[in-house]
């Protein structure tokens, strides 16, 4: 009865607790310091050392594995894009080379072209000059005829064979130059 007075005075009871929280603190900073002496006598061989010697192995292995699988992951990611790389080089060289032989294509396309082109200005230089040539023939035979009787005609001329063989009157070129 009296101890339950003393616990029910509330001077006493503070007291009282903060008398046992002192108590819990004094054993929690006991505790912390006899980890620290054992800290300090630390050695492999002793129960502690063999316990954080065994933690730290195994601790060791995880890691080593969690390392070879993110290495793995990260060697078949690598191999992925490789292989998506060598796939879209091989479809670019791909293209190039039919891009190549549609320029060779094309090329040779060009060089016939102007092959053709070339001849066809000799031609039309030669027609040129054969028709250059008959409007003189026939500008002297209009002078001709109206000073002396008409001669007789000029003999055509066979030329390189590169369409001379056409009558005067047949050609669209004598007949646009003389109107």
């Amino acid at each position: 009865m009296q101890t339950r007075r003393l616990l029910l005075d509330p001077a006493i009871h503070e007291e009282f607790t903060r008398l046992k929280n002192l108590v819990e603190e004094k054993e929690k900073k006991i505790k912390e310091l006899q980890d620290n002496v054992a800290a300090v006598n630390f050695t492999p061989s002793s129960k502690l050392g063999k316990m954080l010697m065994a933690k730290c192995r195994t601790l060791q292995e995880e890691n080593e594995e969690i390392g070879a699988m993110a290495s793995e992951g990260k060697i078949h990611e690598l191999g992925m894009k490789i292989a998506v790389l060598k796939s879209q080089n091989n479809e670019l060289r791909n293209q190039f080379d039919v891009l190549y032989k549609h320029m060779d294509g094309v090329t040779n396309d060009v060089e016939r072209s102007n092959e053709l082109v070339a001849i066809l200005q000799e031609e039309l230089e030669a027609k040129e000059l054969e028709v250059t040539r008959l409007k003189e023939e026939t500008l002297s035979q209009k002078e001709g005829t109206q000073e002396a009787p008409a001669p007789a005609p000029a003999p055509v001329e066979e030329g390189d064979g590169a369409g001379n063989d056409l009558k005067p009157a047949s050609d669209p070129l004598q007949v646009k130059l003389e109107s």
